[in-house]
């Protein structure tokens, strides 16, 4: 009777081969090369034929697992696929021996060793890959916050979609994917085209050219056309039309997605790598998860230029109303003034003190200094829009004399409709002509909002040394 480490030290190459050949099913996927795939095995099987125990033996054996482990993962590997290369391992062991004499079977307890162990290493390859899982969702979160700052506090001037701005968001989809190179295209609603927006890595280089249509004829349109994760294995050799530059810069294969993926196209992202292989579920899940979040921030990045662009807009025309508005104030100052002057003229004629005559010309001179007013607030609304202040020109005046003329002017056109209560001598320091236009827009916005059968009083009135109105 023969001991396992012996039948392993006997049958080592043997072990390796056997377990290569079937293991090799679940690599030739992922294009595994004999070296990648058989990895650190050959130094496993031989630390099994030194025993099982020892404390040196067994810290080997899990670095050797943790080796393993890591270029596993790089590849895509899943648990199950990880775990049952030990299971394979397994079953090559056993076959050394199933066919063989009575006297090279090794004992139940050394079977029973055997798997002991390989079930140890099976376990220890599920709580790595479990922490692996949660390190690999903390460096995701990482990567999709690092996403987010480009569209934060853009430089003065700087737009939304900029093409510095577009291209660190790139760096960070790069860097996330462990990539050589990234492109971005983004979809012209106009023209219903995709266009080369930014591109970084190996490719780097002005694509504002490259612009393609979204059909099957590209890679990047056919990406567009699909709601899931598309790949190229060879950039070089394919019949999609691709860039010239990227064509030729040692990239071979590509990873896309479209932005985003069930809704309206806003564009294409992918990127690529220097290697000639396929890519993992894992890289896919990570390019789905960057794509989902950059689509968002360009979605909403689009959205505040739209509003930019809106309130520019809104900027140009309250600017073009607001000169019109001066122009428009300041021409009609001249004729005003001319009109009042011959309407003042008028009533100083010999003939003009016939029947009526005197009431007309004191209608038109009212109503000019009416216009006139009109014309004042609309200059000052001029100023007050251009962030300048108004002059207020302070001198002694009697406030219950000014309430009265203004009411007199105002009642002249609404008859009976305005009551005033002014006690005599209310006099102070004021503007006067800033108090005239308060009072009468407080009175006009009463005629206009109030009741119309109701009286609008006007009270001005004297208290202890304060007057108030």
């Amino acid at each position: 009777m023969r001991t396992i480490k012996q039948i392993i030290a006997a049958h080592a190459s043997e072990i390796v081969a056997s377990w290569a050949n079937e293991a090799n099913r679940a690599a030739a996927a992922r294009g595994l090369a004999s070296p990648e795939l058989t990895n650190m095995m050959p130094k496993y099987v031989r630390t099994l034929a030194r025993g099982w125990d020892g404390e040196e033996v067994r810290r080997e054996r899990n670095e050797l697992i943790e080796s393993h482990l890591s270029s596993r993962l790089r590849a895509g590997f899943s648990l199950e696929e990880a775990l049952e290369e030990f299971a394979i391992l397994g079953r090559a062991i056993v076959r050394t021996w199933a066919i063989a004499g009575a006297d090279e079977q090794p004992s139940l307890e050394e079977i029973e060793r055997l798997f002991a162990e390989i079930h140890a290493r099976s376990v220890f390859i599920a709580q790595a890959f479990r922490q692996h899982l949660l390190e690999d969702e903390q460096t995701e979160k990482r990567y999709l916050r690092l996403l987010h700052e480009p569209f934060l506090q853009p430089a003065e001037g700087e737009a939304p979609l900029s093409s510095e701005r577009l291209r660190k968001v790139l760096e960070v989809v790069m860097e996330s994917m462990g990539a050589d190179t990234a492109a971005l295209l983004l979809h012209d609603i106009k023209t219903g085209k995709l266009e080369m927006v930014a591109s970084v890595g190996l490719a780097d280089e002005p694509f504002v050219e490259y612009v393609r249509i979204v059909d099957e004829s590209s890679f990047a349109g056919a990406v567009a056309l699909r709601d899931y994760a598309m790949s190229m294995r060879d950039v070089e050799t394919t019949l999609l039309d691709v860039p010239d530059r990227l064509r030729h810069s040692g990239i071979h294969s590509l990873l896309g997605i479209r932005l985003p993926p069930q809704r309206s196209l806003m564009g294409v992202v992918y990127i690529g790598l220097r290697e000639e292989r396929t890519f993992t579920a894992r890289e896919t899940r990570r390019i789905e998860a960057v794509g989902e979040r950059l689509a968002l921030h360009l979605d909403n990045a689009r959205l505040y230029a739209e509003l930019l662009d809106q309130l520019g807009a809104l900027r140009a025309e309250r600017e073009l109303r607001n000169q019109f508005v001066s122009v428009l104030a300041h021409d009609l100052r001249g004729p005003l003034t001319a009109a009042r002057l011959a309407a003042t003229m008028l009533a100083a004629q010999p003939d003009a003190n016939g029947p009526g005559v005197a009431k007309r010309v004191e209608v038109v001179v009212r109503n000019l200094d009416r216009a006139d007013r009109m014309v004042t607030d609309l200059l000052d609304a001029d100023r007050v829009h251009a962030g300048r202040r108004l002059s207020v020109m302070l001198e002694e005046c009697n406030l219950s004399e000014l309430g009265r003329e203004l009411v007199d002017e105002i009642a002249a056109d609404h008859p009976g409709r305005i009551v005033l209560h002014a006690d005599e001598g209310v006099r102070g320091i004021w503007g006067a002509s800033a108090l005239r236009r308060a009072l009468w827009n407080l009175i006009s916005n009463a005629l206009k909002y109030g009741a119309k059968d109701a009286p609008i009083t006007v009270a001005i009135t004297k208290r202890r040394d304060v007057s108030a109105a």
